[in-house]
């Protein structure tokens, strides 16, 4: 039975979101694929996004970034924690390593923590990143990369360097400097379109555009609870946290999950970030991104995006003003676009499945 070990960076959900859909395509083309998660993340999360019977391991293999909130990176607390982490590394290195003697996976998939990466490497498991990005690129390209010791940027571009493959779901950052990478297309989940049954199941009338809030599995940014009532549209978000107001509805509340919808929805309203941008892409959605100027993926990401879907920026201020009447009349008069091939999913498998064979 061959056994697959993923190590995904626990920063929000998008890094098990990218990864998971390679997962459930392996293992539909390999019955019997015994996974196991290596990952902090909610195991709530994952179990709505992995194949069941999967095994978690919930222990963190690097640090992400610090965050305040879901649009503010703490990027001085960030690389303070590299370095700490860094400070250790030998050592958690052969905890990891211990880790993989005692599993022996036929082969280690990161998105993207490079500690995983340099173990296998060293155990002479196959290893293998998949990601729109390395945690190299976003430290080097971030306010704080001028501050990054040396030897830790050298570190981190050594280890990805190292691995067998490095696999990049567009829309993703160059990485010119990765000589094992290979682009394929975005990965995502296709939904299936269930407006009439949401608005019915919500109590919304039947002619109310539904809209997509979701900031990317951080809390500390809750703009409806300051917003005045409106009609302009029915506010779908994961969780109320207390709001009671009849143009929001809570998908969990209600025994659903963000992907349930996104097939659904006629705009969202959301952040830069992979994920995000690749959902509304491949299920033809409109979006409302908010400025994150600082986050080193965020020219890429809106590049790409806007080229495939409606799109309109605006400011965290008006955000949290409650200014989004007119972002939102225009993108629901504009035309609703042709859904993007989630492509990258079947092209990820492939270069996989090899090592799972063998």
């Amino acid at each position: 039975m061959p056994h697959l070990l993923l190590a995904v960076t626990a920063h929000g959900y998008g890094h098990l979101a990218q990864s998971s859909p390679v997962v459930e395509a392996l293992a539909r083309r390999l019955p019997g694929l015994r996974v196991t998660l290596q990952s902090d993340i909610d195991p709530r999360f994952a179990r709505a996004r992995l194949p069941p019977g999967f095994t978690q391991i919930r222990e963190a293999t690097d640090t992400g970034c610090l965050m305040d909130g879901p649009l503010v990176t703490l990027w001085p607390e960030t690389l303070a924690a590299y370095i700490r982490f860094e400070a250790d590394y030998e050592q958690r290195l052969e905890r990891q390593m211990a880790t993989l003697r005692e599993l022996a996976p036929d082969l280690v998939l990161a998105d993207v923590p490079w500690l995983p990466l340099e173990a296998a490497r060293r155990l002479g498991i196959p290893a293998v990143g998949l990601c729109s990005f390395s945690w190299y690129d976003i430290l080097h390209e971030s306010p704080v990369g001028t501050q990054a010791p040396v030897e830790l940027l050298g570190h981190l571009q050594r280890v990805y360097r190292e691995a067998d493959l490095f696999i990049r779901p567009a829309p993703a950052m160059p990485m010119d400097w990765l000589p094992s990478a290979r682009a394929v297309g975005p990965i995502a989940r296709r939904r299936p379109n269930r407006a009439a049954e949401l608005r019915e199941r919500f109590g919304c009338p039947a002619d109310r555009p539904l809209a997509l809030m979701q900031f990317g599995g951080f809390d500390g940014l809750d703009p409806l609870r300051d917003w005045p009532q409106q009609d302009q549209v029915h506010w779908l978000v994961q969780d109320l946290n207390g709001v009671q107001r009849p143009d929001v509805s809570g998908l969990r509340d209600n025994g659903l999950d963000i992907v349930e919808v996104l097939g659904s929805v006629d705009l969202i309203l959301t952040k830069p970030g992979y994920g995000a941008y690749t959902e509304a892409a491949c299920n033809g959605v409109p979006v409302i991104h908010v400025t994150r100027p600082d986050w080193p993926e965020t020219a890429t990401l809106n590049t790409w995006l806007g080229a495939r879907v409606p799109t309109r920026e605006l400011s965290l201020a008006d955000l949290m003003a409650g200014r989004v009447a007119d972002p939102i009349a225009e993108l629901l008069a504009a035309p609703r676009p042709a859904p993007v091939e989630p492509s990258g999913i079947e092209a990820a498998a492939d270069l996989l499945e090899p090592w799972l064979r063998a």
